[in-house]
């Protein structure tokens, strides 16, 4: 079974969220949160690190990364592992897989129009403004 990370990632003040634009499919063209694959016998918060200094520059000194959830695709034989953390200082990211940019967090994340991920987007979001305090503290 193949494994995937999704990170979300806030600036310093918890108001913004990191997101890419997608270049390639699945989800050509949709905002999506940073993330890969994660290597087999790889740690998944280990993997979680190295894909977000991958495709941002933001390396573990400037985050700590709580696992949020796991999604188990049974009929696509892959998993998903969900992180979340906030930059502890401002941050300059830069990358080359995806066109990344700040989204502010009034948006509807279900709009599968918008976003990928069939609805997932706004189902980790949900999730994360139940436990707030304790993941952006």
């Amino acid at each position: 079974m193949q494994g995937y990370n999704a990170i979300v990632v806030f600036d310093e003040n918890a108001d913004k969220m990191l997101m890419c634009k997608r270049r390639r499919n699945p989800y050509k063209g949709l905002s999506n949160f940073v993330g890969g694959k994660i290597e087999i016998n790889e740690d998944g918060l280990a993997a979680a690190y190295r894909e977000l200094e991958e495709e941002t520059s933001i390396t573990k000194n400037d985050i700590i990364l709580s696992h949020l959830m796991d999604f188990t695709y049974h009929f696509g034989n892959c998993y998903l592992e969900v992180y979340v953390g906030k930059l502890n200082k401002p941050v300059t990211v830069s990358g080359d897989e995806n066109d990344l940019y700040w989204s502010t967090l009034e948006h509807n994340f279900f709009d599968t129009t918008q976003y990928a991920g069939e609805g997932n987007i706004g189902h980790i979001m949900m999730h994360i403004e139940m436990f707030k305090k304790e993941l952006l503290k």
